[in-house]
């Protein structure tokens, strides 16, 4: 039996915070940068599952039925944003906004 290919996602938790530890450890650079946020591109994500472990702010999260929103956000931004493949400083405030919650629809949707 073959499994299905899944991907990894970036969620909310990562708006305002930008972490970018996930982003060295990618062996297939599929990390794109945002203004306020990274994305996956669910087409190159190898399901490796290396970066999940590496997000201070656990916005890293495996494909399932209930992010099927964040899939497409992902697999949307990834091709209108510049692909990242070196860590940098987060976001000068990251530590003030990591425990907020709905920040894609504050800060990055309808801009």
């Amino acid at each position: 039996m073959w499994k299905v290919k899944l991907t990894y996602v970036v969620t909310d938790e990562c708006v305002k915070c930008k972490y970018t530890d996930c982003v060295e450890v990618c062996p297939v650079d599929c990390f794109y940068e945002g203004e306020l946020m990274l994305v996956i591109n669910p087409e190159e994500c190898i399901d490796c599952g290396v970066c999940v472990p590496e997000c201070p702010v656990d916005a890293i999260k495996e494909e399932s039925p209930d992010l099927i929103k964040w899939i497409e956000i992902n697999k949307e931004l990834s091709n209108k944003w510049d692909n990242i493949t070196v860590k940098k400083n987060p976001l000068p405030d990251a530590d003030k906004f990591k425990d907020e919650k709905n920040k894609f629809e504050k800060y990055i949707q309808g801009r």
